[in-house]
């Protein structure tokens, strides 16, 4: 059951980011164009999805479980560091170069796209790398 839930949201998220446009490279590197011509279509997307967030993060804090029974459990909070700044400076600044961030990369890459496969490619070794080299927890 737990698999069939992940699976179907995973499929609403794919495809609200096709039906969004947000899968598309030159949407996102479009927002981050301030100065030239700015499309501020991916403002409205994520307005969209903290106005249906929100009021289901609000039940799920209410009820302390998930939709399958299992205990929500965040993991603590320790303000910001310099890991966390660096972290989302990288995050950013690759977002920026690339046009692409983790959930899009993927939506884009099932196309077969060479531009999107390299992307998530390197997103793989980032990531391996991150957990090799990053304290464990």
């Amino acid at each position: 059951m737990r698999f069939a839930i992940a699976f179907i949201a995973g499929l609403v998220f794919g495809a609200g980011l096709i039906v969004s446009g947000m899968s598309d490279p030159a949407n996102v590197i479009g927002f981050l164009d301030v100065t030239g011509a700015w499309n501020p279509s991916l403002a409205f997307v994520m307005g969209g999805a903290i106005l249906v967030a929100a009021p289901a993060f609000a039940l799920a804090r209410k009820r302390g479980r998930t939709m399958n029974g299992a205990p929500i459990t965040l993991p603590p909070t320790f303000g910001v560091t310099p890991r966390l700044v660096i972290g989302s400076a990288l995050f950013g600044i690759g977002w920026g170069l690339a046009g692409l961030c983790p959930g899009p990369s993927l939506v884009f890459a099932a196309t077969g796209t060479p531009y999107a496969l390299v992307f998530v490619v390197a997103l793989a070794v980032g990531l391996a790398l991150a957990a090799r080299i990053g304290p464990k927890r």
